[in-house]
């Protein structure tokens, strides 16, 4: 089995727009070992971060992370571990006055 560290996705999606951060790839597996978000605006945004199995859409039961408060020019990074499957989905969204200016990447490794 291979191991792969890298940056398995970033985004600076539009404000209130919910988009994919990473999804597994088919026969893979992989541990995100940390998810940034950077507010780069001066204004203050809130966050969500959520994890689906199997790429389904997202449901209340996914959200690792709910509008979480994010004052401007600051950074958010959680050392989180999450393990997930082939077709498993991390999704992102900002919003609020600095919801325009969110950038979020994950970090981890692909096993293959």
């Amino acid at each position: 089995m291979a191991t792969t560290y890298k940056v398995l996705g970033q985004q600076a999606p539009l404000g209130n727009t919910e988009v994919i951060l990473y999804t597994v790839p088919a026969a893979t597996s992989t541990v995100v070992s940390s998810i940034t978000i950077c507010n780069r605006d001066t204004d203050a945004c809130t966050f969500r971060v959520s994890v689906s199995i199997g790429g389904s859409t997202t449901a209340n039961t996914d959200y690792i992370y709910y509008n979480v408060t994010l004052a401007g020019n600051d950074t958010f990074i959680a050392t989180i571990g999450i393990t997930m499957a082939a077709t498993d989905v991390i999704r992102v969204r900002a919003s609020g006055l600095g919801g325009d200016n969110v950038t979020f990447q994950a970090f981890g490794s692909e096993l293959t």
